[in-house]
C-alpha cells in the first residue's frame, strides 16, 4: 500500500519509507506510479555510445516500461531490436527535476539472473557541458548478475583529474522489496537499504576534488543486460525479466 505524505499522513507514511523521520525531513518530490509514469521522466532510446559506455548489450524502448499494479515496471526481453539481442528501458530526470542534497530512495524490487543489471542513480546535471567523469555519479543502487547484494559508489573526476570511484556494498535478498536509499548533505554520501547504514563517503570541503557533488544531479532508473561488469555470459531462460519501482521519492530536510 502506498501513502502520499501530505498532512496528517506524514508521519505515518514516513515510516514505511525506511524510517525517514517526520521531525528531519520534508517530502519535495515523488513519483508513486499510481496508474502511469509521471511526466517528469525522459526516456533514452538505443545503446548509447558503445553500450552507454559499458558495453551493455540491450537497446533501450519506451515500451518496456509500463505500470502494472500501480508499480513501474522495466522489462528486458529476449528480442532482437535495431541490431542488438536484448531491449529494455532506461528513464531519466535530465532536463526536467535536478536535486542538490536530501535524502532520496526508491521502494524497488530487483530480477536477479547472470547478465542482469538494474540500478537506481543520479549524474551531475552539467554532464552536457562537461561529460562524465567530471559530472560527478552517484550509484544509489545498483545489482549485478545473481548476487543477493547491493552496491553504492561515487564517481567523480579528482583533483588532478583523474577518474576515481569509492563504493561499498551489503547483502540483501534483492528478489524481496526494499527500500533503497541516499542521505546527501555538504559534508557526505550515506548509503541505507530499509534504513540501515552500510556506506558513506566523506565530501566535505570537496576532499579530493569531490567538488561535484555540490552541484545538481538528476535521476536515473534503468536495467542493462550484459556488459563490463556483469560480463557478457547472460541466462537466456530467465528472460522476459522485469524490474519494479513501487515509488521514488525525494526529500528536503528541515
Amino acid at each position: 500500500m502506498k501513502l502520499l505524505m501530505k498532512g496528517m499522513f506524514f508521519f505515518v507514511a514516513c515510516m514505511f519509507a525506511g524510517g525517514v523521520s517526520a521531525q528531519t525531513w520534508q517530502l519535495a518530490w515523488s513519483d508513486e506510479f499510481n496508474g502511469s509514469i509521471g511526466p517528469s521522466w525522459v526516456f533514452e532510446t538505443g545503446n548509447g555510445s558503445g553500450g552507454w559506455g559499458n558495453n551493455e548489450l540491450q537497446y533501450y524502448r519506451r515500451e518496456n516500461a509500463a505500470i502494472e499494479n500501480n508499480a513501474l515496471v522495466i522489462t528486458a526481453r529476449r528480442q532482437d531490436f535495431g541490431g542488438f539481442r536484448y531491449t529494455s528501458a532506461r528513464m531519466k530526470t535530465q532536463g526536467v527535476r535536478n536535486f542538490r542534497y536530501g535524502k532520496i530512495e526508491a521502494r524497488m524490487r530487483l530480477p536477479s539472473f547472470m547478465g542482469a543489471w538494474p540500478a537506481f542513480w543520479a549524474l551531475g546535471a552539467n554532464l552536457p557541458q562537461v561529460g562524465w567523469p567530471a559530472s560527478g555519479e552517484i550509484d544509489i543502487m545498483e545489482h549485478v548478475n545473481n548476487e543477493n547484494r547491493s552496491y553504492g559508489t561515487i564517481h567523480w573526476r579528482d583533483h588532478n583529474g583523474n577518474y576515481a570511484q569509492y563504493g561499498g556494498n551489503t547483502a540483501v535478498s534483492v528478489a524481496d522489496w526494499h527500500v533503497y536509499s541516499v542521505e546527501w548533505d555538504a559534508n557526505a554520501i550515506r548509503w541505507y537499504v530499509d534504513g540501515n547504514k552500510f556506506h558513506e563517503a566523506n565530501i566535505q570541503n570537496s576532499i579530493n576534488g569531490t567538488d561535484e557533488f555540490h552541484r545538481d544531479f538528476f535521476l536515473l532508473l534503468n536495467f542493462a543486460i550484459g556488459g563490463n561488469w556483469p560480463g557478457f555470459n547472460v541466462d537466456e531462460s530467465k528472460l522476459p525479466a522485469k524490474m519494479h519501482v513501487d515509488y521514488v521519492r525525494v526529500y528536503r530536510r528541515l
